[in-house]
């Protein structure tokens, strides 16, 4: 098959599908002039960057299948694509333990002032180091904390292994668990966790963190926030639109909230600068499969996944 991988592709991955007969272009095609040239190709390999939706997909009537690069797949319309008999296939376990790190660096980074040292030091540690070292003195730690859970799939499973390490509570919250109670059962004998409805779990939680599929509308609203303990901290390395950012920017200046965590964006690229600038706020730019790492397993994965559907 002739292969368009349009955000890259490990090379380990690309090696994979070359042996197995299959030709892997990496040039990238904007988005605006895919429909002109995704026809002649078999299939599309993309990360979170590219979309694929229904006018892409009904234009390409040869695409055989299309592979995402990661988890969420919220980039390309899945069921339209699989009612027109195209395969859909991610990585859901390859990236796992890139973002669950990237979850306590950023909580780590926020309860020790190191964002704001970040900026601080290379201009006034010189002249105000005992200044500043005063003004980082209230910082807190992750020993014995809750941590709220919402989404307990791959990453949130190894999020709570971390969070074992720091001797927290951990309580996670995940539909599956009320349509399939075993599940809940079995979550709460293995991984040592609490599981909780989403309010009452809200209510407890030090530390939120995120891990589910793009919705429709925020999941975590002003009265949701409102619902946390005060200063507690929000960490986002799912999907921006799963925050009101508004609503997380006042509680944030209120100091309700007192940290937030934020690696995904409801405006992406374009993230609200009131937010990127606050002093409460550890950002990194959707970085969060973004490891040597992570990025060879994400690429041999899926090169096994293609080789394995489309074996002779």
């Amino acid at each position: 098959m002739k292969i368009l991988a349009n955000d890259g592709i490990d090379q380990a991955g690309k090696d994979l599908l070359e042996q197995a007969s299959h030709q892997v272009v990496t040039t990238k095609v904007p988005q605006d002039q895919l429909h002109q040239e995704l026809p002649g190709y078999d299939g599309i390999v993309v990360r979170s960057a590219t979309k694929v939706r229904t006018d892409l997909i009904d234009a390409c009537p040869n695409l055989r299948f299309i592979a995402r690069a990661g988890v969420g797949m919220d980039n390309i319309d899945v069921e339209y694509a699989r009612s027109k008999g195209i395969a859909v296939i991610n990585t859901p376990a390859a990236s796992s333990i890139a973002v669950a790190e990237l979850v306590f660096a950023h909580m780590l980074s926020l309860c020790r002032f190191l964002p704001l040292a970040h900026r601080e030091m290379p201009s006034r540690g010189a002249a105000e180091f005992n200044a500043l070292k005063a003004s980082y003195a209230a910082g807190t730690e992750l020993f014995g904390k809750t941590l709220g859970i919402v989404g307990f799939g791959h990453i949130g499973q190894e999020v709570a292994r971390i969070a074992h390490g720091f001797r927290m509570k951990i309580l996670v919250h995940d539909l599956v668990f009320e349509q399939q109670p075993e599940l809940a059962q079995s979550s709460i004998s293995q991984h040592k966790v609490e599981v909780l409805g989403l309010e009452a779990l809200l209510r407890q939680s030090h530390y939120l963190t995120l891990h589910l599929p793009g919705l429709r509308e925020p999941l975590i609203t002003a009265e949701r926030i409102a619902m946390m303990p005060y200063g507690a901290c929000i960490v986002n390395c799912s999907r921006g639109g799963l925050v009101d950012e508004s609503a997380l920017l006042t509680a944030l200046n209120s100091r309700h909230l007192r940290y937030a965590g934020l690696d995904v964006f409801a405006n992406e690229p374009n993230p609200l600068q009131d937010l990127l600038k606050h002093p409460g706020v550890s950002s990194t730019p959707h970085t969060g499969a973004s490891t040597l790492e992570a990025q060879e397993r994400i690429g041999i994965e899926m090169a096994q996944r293609i080789i394995e559907a489309f074996q002779a």
